[in-house]
């Protein structure tokens, strides 16, 4: 089992800016499928971006334009930088991963998942 340990979040006001840091325990998950999933109080656990073992990146339609994710190998680490911060944003932050190099957007299709960090976005 892969362990995912997120960091980065925290409280900022509409139109700021954080960046969610992901580290795995093992090098080889970089080279796999990563993601980066939200789930808000009340509501149901969707997909925000998607990292593709072979480069490639899908965007939620809410966050294209504003997130931005990047994975650091030496590090073993995934990043999501997010700007233009909004409330609707605000929700307990996840990254996961699979055995696979091919993502998809269903929450079902992944192995592991870390403990989630926390994003509010308010005024």
């Amino acid at each position: 089992q892969v362990h995912l340990v997120e960091s980065g979040g925290g409280s900022v006001q509409p139109g700021g800016s954080l960046r969610l840091s992901c580290v795995a325990s093992e090098k080889t998950v970089t080279a796999l499928c990563m993601a980066w999933f939200r789930q808000a109080p009340g509501k149901g656990r969707e997909g925000v971006v998607i990292f593709e073992g072979d480069g490639g990146i899908s965007y939620a339609d809410s966050v294209q334009g504003r997130f931005a994710i990047s994975r650091d190998y030496s590090k073993n680490t995934l990043y999501l930088q997010m700007n233009n911060l909004k409330p609707e944003d605000s929700a307990m932050y996840y990254c996961a991963t699979t055995d696979f190099k091919r993502c998809n957007w269903s929450t079902g299709y992944y192995k592991d998942w870390g403990q989630g960090t926390q994003v509010t976005v308010s005024s």
